[in-house]
């Protein structure tokens, strides 16, 4: 979409990371998986000897800066979060507790984006989905009634609906809290809420599901 490749515009590169290399590393938000889908190519750092996929850390922060700078210019009531997956639940609804969006972790009922008779109907300006794969109906919702989708995509996932792919671990618990609380901060930051990273007390521990 026009507005997302406007946002990638904007935002410059070159920048150092959004937090040291190795932050990202330990939580492992570049182990990717066993498969590779041919959309993921591109944000491919390289192939274990085990199989895994690595993902390329540099990408994942750029990607992330560009999402935060993009969901910032929505009004916060018109962003919605979706998390099918268990790990993903919890830092999904602080995320979107934190920035005042809305939030659908678990099961997502059919027609929430399009059936107006629904209880939970919602009419939000643009989706963030935790996995495309796993937040499947969602994605296509948001297709049907035409909204941007920002979505953390893992080495195998299907990335052709998605406007705005995060390359990222989508299944890790420590992985998708740090991805979470990343993107909380600089959402932040992008609405001028936040001034700098030592203004945002908030720790990547309140982000992880508990075992």
């Amino acid at each position: 979409m026009d507005e997302v490749q406007e946002t990638e515009e904007q935002t410059t590169s070159g920048t150092s990371l959004l937090i040291p290399e190795d932050v990202y590393l330990t939580s492992g938000v570049h182990i990717g998986t066993q498969q590779k889908s041919a959309d993921m190519k591109e944000f491919i750092f390289k192939v274990r000897t085990d199989g895994l996929y690595v993902l390329d850390v540099k990408k994942t922060d750029e990607r992330i800066r560009i999402a935060a700078n993009f969901l910032g210019r929505f009004e916060p009531s018109r962003v919605l979060i979706v998390s099918a997956r268990q790990y993903g639940q919890k830092p999904a609804k602080v995320f979107a507790k934190t920035i005042n969006a809305h939030v659908i972790a678990g099961r997502f009922v059919p027609g929430s984006l399009t059936n107006p008779i629904l209880p939970n109907f919602a009419e939000p300006e643009v989706l963030f989905v935790t996995d495309p794969a796993a937040d499947e109906q969602a994605l296509r919702e948001a297709l049907n009634v035409g909204i941007p989708i920002v979505g953390i995509c893992d080495a195998n996932n299907e990335t052709k609906y998605v406007d705005l792919v995060i390359p990222s671990n989508n299944k890790g618990r420590r992985a998708l809290a740090t991805i979470y609380w990343l993107m909380t901060r600089e959402v932040l930051k992008a609405r001028g809420q936040v001034a700098t990273d030592d203004d945002f007390k908030m720790t990547v521990e309140e982000f992880e599901a508990t075992l």
